[in-house]
């Protein structure tokens, strides 16, 4: 019994050691992380209106797209272990503490938007911290054995992970087929070792991913989602021009400029920039004239980023910027003689 207690004892001071680490970085961001409210002096055009602290809050959430970016970015030439999971961790938090403040600013960080941030964090900050584990561990002895050449499924997994991250840019990760990825696994895995270890432990893991995404889908189905379009004021530009532009829907003159409406997300970013390249200017984006935008350049200091950071598997650095919405088209279309170069627009 003294055997079993001890052990019992062990793992309860285990458990509770990783809730409190966890929950380390949600306490740090309510205690420290603060902005103090701003005027809003810009009076929405379109009735379809969003809450503007979102363009910051969207942010967290993007961070782990590019984690995985980074990840298939890494193991395309090396291997699991290489990754930085505790940079990608630390990218998330860090950069949360400045757009807390922003969202203060704007509006606030609503109760919803904040819970919704740090479930994620903690399930990414989970998840990382459990595949580091093994891939630092188990999966390093893996690779010894293996060699320096990647094995079959060392390529295919680096390719679904690719995959998976281009995926994300537009639909959310609770959609993606994981268990196509696993039973590709078991049809390309070979006979030797790390073949089957990456057969065993990628299955496991895209499996319990699968089960994870049904439940959080049905969630979604039972309360909603999120809209998918918003609608945006342009001037400086025909109704002819902006309607061929894919993905765009003309929907009325104003005094102000043209009123449309278009797809959210990574569609919304390839819009905009086609805008700007002929000329257009924003004047609102769903009610906000404040938008952030994440750039990426050689170096690590950009004019006017709230945060900046490296990539993982690249020389480059991302760094967060935030503009006025009139000023948007300008500053899409200044970026190269900055040497710098538009990765997303976050909407609302």
């Amino acid at each position: 019994m003294s055997f079993l207690w001890r052990w019992t004892r062990r793992l309860f001071l285990a458990v509770l050691l990783v809730a409190v680490l966890l929950a380390l970085p949600v306490l740090r961001n309510e205690t420290m992380c603060r902005g103090t409210p701003l005027p809003q002096d810009h009076e929405p055009i379109v009735s379809q209106t969003r809450p503007e602290e979102r363009t910051f809050t969207t942010y967290p959430e993007w961070h782990i797209v590019h984690a995985y970016e980074d990840y298939a970015r890494v193991i395309a030439k090396a291997d699991p272990h290489d990754f930085g999971y505790v940079q990608a961790i630390s990218g998330f938090w860090s950069s949360l503490c400045p757009l807390t403040a922003l969202a203060d600013e704007h509006g606030g960080f609503t109760t919803e938007s904040k819970m919704t941030l740090y479930t994620i964090g903690i399930s990414f900050s989970a998840e990382m911290a459990l595949k580091a584990a093994y891939e630092e561990t188990l999966g390093r002895v893996a690779t010894w054995a293996r060699g320096p050449g990647h094995s079959a499924l060392d390529r295919l997994s680096a390719e679904q992970a690719a995959e998976y991250a281009a995926f994300l840019q537009q639909t959310p990760w609770y959609l993606w087929d994981f268990r196509s990825d696993a039973q590709a696994l078991d049809a390309a895995a070979g006979s030797d070792l790390r073949d089957r270890e990456r057969r065993l432990a990628l299955g496991l893991e895209y499996r319990a991913k699968a089960a994870y995404a049904g439940m959080i889908a049905g969630a979604v189905a039972a309360t909603g989602q999120d809209a998918l379009t918003l609608r945006a004021v342009v001037a400086g530009i025909t109704p002819e021009a902006l309607a061929a532009i894919p993905g765009v829907k003309v929907i009325q003159r104003r005094p102000e400029g043209i009123e449309i409406e278009t797809p959210r997300y990574r569609a919304l970013t390839h819009i905009l920039e086609r805008i700007a390249d002929q000329r257009g200017q924003m004047v609102e984006i769903a009610g906000n004239d404040d938008i952030l935008l994440t750039a990426i350049s050689p170096d690590p200091d950009h004019p006017g980023a709230v945060f900046t950071f490296p990539l993982q598997g690249s020389a480059d650095f991302r760094h967060l910027i935030t503009v006025k919405v009139p000023e948007l088209s300008a500053t899409l279309r200044g970026l190269g003689d900055s040497g710098a170069r538009l990765e997303h627009i976050h909407d609302y």
